[in-house]
Formats: structure tokens, C-alpha cells, sequence
């Protein structure tokens, strides 16, 4: 087979890949707090790599011969190397509700996991008010833990928000504003994507520490994704991979014709 034949079958694999990608931007336009996501292509290696490594033989590392180095696989065209996330702000909507939140500025609500500890961030601040019972720390007449309920801002999924001391955000009037903090990372750059409105930090981000974005109570932030620009990258992708299906045909044809001359 000819190389194009590769090229193209591996174009149209990608171009699916980056339909994905678009189709769950549009799919979350109306998602409060979501974050679009864009993708990244680069050229394949056309030719296998040594990459570094230790050689058996002392002298084979100099001389570029022998010993146990890795090989870099190869490939033709090009493939969807990664996705980015966008993180610029989105348009606000005014909900009036007591407990929708939005931030104008760079950061993200903290949300902890009640469950396993793990802290995620987010721009949704659609949060709710829960009921917990948790042990008051007396006792009843017969020796058992006399339970409270208490009331805290979560979003409604089992996580509560984190207050701008880093402590959990017990809710005593619903009607006022909560202490909720914002927090925000010296970089994004490499921040896990968890769900289409949560993120994980990770080592490169650096230290959490306390936003400079203010709290806009009443507020939600809309998606920053852009349809035309959704719809743009679709049609885009569509017509490619209608070219590289073409060329998978085109490549075939020329092949049989090839082997029917064998013949």
C-alpha cells in the first residue's frame, strides 16, 4: 500500500476525533460555568526515532550503535495531538437567585468532595442548599451520639463549596450571601478536565491560593463557547474528512489498477 492510503486513513480517524471535541462544545452552550475546549494537531514522525538511552556497550552511545534505546514510533500525516481548554470568561446571565454566584475576574469556586476529600474547581456557581447530619459531640441517656442537622452550600452533587478560609460553609440564613471563596493558580496550563464544568489541578499549576476575581451574587456565568465558531470547526472537519475518505478511494483504485497489470 502507498503512503497516501495511510495519510488519509488516518486523517479521517482524527477528523472524528475532532468532531467530538466541537460537538461537545455546542452541546454545552447552555452550560452554566463550562469551558471550551480546542483541538491541536501536529505532524507525525515519519521516520522511527532512537530516543536516549543507556547502551551496553560504552562506547555504542557515542557512536550512535547498538545497546537498549527506545524507539519513538513512527507515522504518516497528522494526528489531534491534544485539546486545550479555553478559559476566558464568560457572558454573565442575572438569575436573582440568593445563591447563584458568578466571578468577575480570573478564578474558581473550590468544591470538596464529602466523600473521598478530593478538591475540584469550577466557574459553575449554580450551588443549592443541603442537609447533613453530622454527630453534635454529646451524648444521649444511652451513650449514643446525639445527631445535628445542619445546612451547607453544595452543588447538589455531593460536594460542598469551600468558604474563602477553606472550611465548609454552613448556611444559617438562605437568603443572604455565603463566604464563598475564590480561589486561583498562578497557571492553567495542563489543568485536568474532570467534567464538562470541573477541573484538578495538577503539579505544574502550582500552589492554590486566594483569587483577586469579586463574587457576584445573583449571577451565573454563561458558556464561552461560540456557536459560529462550533459551527465553523464542524463544517470544517466534515469536508475533510469527506477528503481523506477520497483519498482511502482514490488510493484503493490505484492499487487494483496496479495489481491487475500484474496480472
Amino acid at each position: 500500500m502507498n503512503q497516501s492510503f495511510f495519510i488519509a486513513a488516518v486523517g479521517a480517524h482524527q477528523q472524528l476525533k475532532r468532531l467530538t471535541v466541537h460537538g461537545n462544545n455546542i452541546a454545552n452552550l447552555n452550560t452554566y460555568g463550562f469551558k471550551a475546549e480546542k483541538s491541536r494537531f501536529a505532524s507525525l514522525m515519519y521516520d522511527d526515532l532512537k530516543s536516549v538511552g543507556t547502551a551496553t556497550d560504552g562506547g555504542a552511545a557515542a557512536r550512535g550503535e547498538g545497546g537498549d534505546f527506545e524507539m519513538l514510533s513512527s507515522g504518516v500525516g497528522a494526528a489531534l495531538w491534544t485539546t486545550d481548554t479555553d478559559f476566558k470568561s464568560g457572558a454573565m446571565a442575572e438569575t436573582r437567585r440568593d445563591q447563584d454566584y458568578a466571578i468577575a475576574g480570573d478564578g474558581f469556586f473550590a468544591l470538596a468532595d464529602l466523600t473521598t476529600g478530593e478538591i475540584t474547581l469550577t466557574r459553575n456557581g449554580a450551588f443549592v442548599i443541603s442537609e447533613l447530619m453530622r454527630p453534635s459531640g454529646e451524648l444521649d441517656d444511652n451513650g449514643e451520639d446525639i445527631m445535628e442537622r445542619i445546612y451547607y452550600l453544595s452543588d447538589n452533587e455531593g460536594r460542598f463549596v469551600l468558604s474563602d478560609t477553606g472550611g465548609m460553609i454552613e448556611v444559617e440564613d438562605e437568603h443572604k450571601p455565603q463566604p464563598v471563596g475564590v480561589f486561583d493558580y498562578i497557571n492553567y496550563d495542563g489543568m485536568e478536565h474532570v467534567n464538562d464544568t470541573r477541573f484538578r489541578a495538577v503539579d505544574k499549576n502550582g500552589s492554590i491560593r486566594l483569587g483577586e476575581g469579586s463574587l457576584m451574587q445573583g449571577f451565573l456565568e454563561m458558556s464561552n463557547a461560540d456557536l459560529a465558531e462550533e459551527m465553523t470547526k464542524v463544517i470544517e472537519s466534515q469536508r475533510a474528512y469527506g477528503m481523506a475518505l477520497k483519498m482511502v478511494q482514490t488510493s484503493d483504485e490505484i492499487e487494483s489498477t496496479i495489481n491487475g497489470l500484474r496480472g
